[in-house]
């Protein structure tokens, strides 16, 4: 007779050897990710997300498939996100609209900092404010002057209420003494630039990834970059300061997010297959050639960042008396 003992590891054995495959913990990432993008195709923070993809993909062995989901100053795509579960495999890539969001209170539910947790910053990068070439305004003097003598002639796009673009925008014309500058709003930072082009609307906001180009070919007019220096790529910018409008630095930034809850393990080897990406040579000649500043913050880091931003917006929108329409 066989000792107890022995009939129990039999046991044992003879039932594990029944737990089906799919029960068995697998390694992640074991499925393609799906990346929610909450801007437009074509948009900075697009282009810039479909070039880190490919490297992190290479990083997890895993496909990485990037959606769009514009609309509602980012919160449309964020509420797509936030249907995920918390496991890594559905990730969104927010910019600074979606933490402007929580200020606003437009999506409770799918809040950066409550419903999301921080993967890590991918870039940043001064906003630039530029004007058709049919605009009589070579600088941002000259603008300030255009706008007071015809009120309400000139318009600005924007990405809609509540974006980093709007608020910019308004806070020029506050600081500029109240002038008076037509708000055209838009789907998503990036959708206005066909009617920007063309001359449909006369002032916009943009990074230099997505306005940079047409600054160099003369279809569009840079006036000033919200930064505190000038930027290295176009030293002929002068900052908001030097043109006249100090204090208004605006600074646009995105990065990845998982869902709260998702295994600090997952956020882990997300944020080192991120790391990767932005280390890569293909993705380094990108950011270098758009003048952008590349990320690399830790998931901690980048968590107390966003909450620094909305802190700092936030008293932006009191201080200036902002209220969505």
């Amino acid at each position: 007779m066989k000792p107890l003992h022995a009939l129990c590891y039999g046991l044992v054995a003879a039932l594990g050897a029944t737990v089906p495959l799919a029960a068995q913990p697998q390694a992640y990432p074991s499925k393609p990710i799906r990346v929610i993008v909450p801007a437009v195709a074509g948009s900075a923070p697009d282009v810039r997300m479909r070039q880190v993809a490919p490297r992190m993909a290479e990083a997890l062995a895993q496909p990485m498939v990037v959606e769009n989901r514009p609309g509602a100053n980012g919160a449309i795509g964020a509420r797509e996100a936030a249907r995920g579960a918390p496991d890594g495999y559905t990730l969104l890539h927010a910019n600074i609209s979606n933490a402007l969001n929580d200020i606003f209170s437009i999506e409770k539910g799918a809040r950066l900092t409550e419903e999301f947790a921080a993967i890590g910053d991918i870039e940043a990068g001064p906003m630039i404010m530029v004007v058709h070439p049919s605009v009589p305004a070579k600088t941002l003097k000259e603008f300030i002057e255009l706008a007071r003598a015809k009120p309400h002639t000139l318009t600005y796009a924007s990405g809609g209420p509540g974006g980093l673009i709007q608020l910019l925008g308004e806070r020029v014309k506050l600081a500029a003494g109240g002038i008076e500058v037509t708000e055209v709003p838009y789907k998503s930072p990036g959708a206005d630039l066909p009617d920007l082009l063309a001359g449909h609307v006369m002032v916009g906001y943009g990074v230099w990834p997505t306005l940079g180009a047409h600054i160099r070919s003369g279809r569009l007019r840079a006036l000033a970059v919200a930064s505190a220096a000038r930027r290295p790529m176009a030293p002929e910018i002068p900052t908001m300061a030097e043109a006249g409008l100090p204090g208004l630095e605006t600074t646009a930034w995105n990065g990845l997010f998982a869902l709260a809850g998702t295994p600090q393990a997952v956020i882990q080897t997300l944020h080192q297959a991120l790391l990767r990406a932005l280390a890569s040579p293909e993705v380094r000649e990108q950011f270098a050639t758009t003048g952008s500043m590349s990320g690399g913050k830790t998931p901690e880091q980048f968590t107390e960042f966003v909450r620094a931003e909305k802190a700092r917006w936030a008293q932006v929108v009191k201080e200036a008396g902002i209220k969505l329409q």
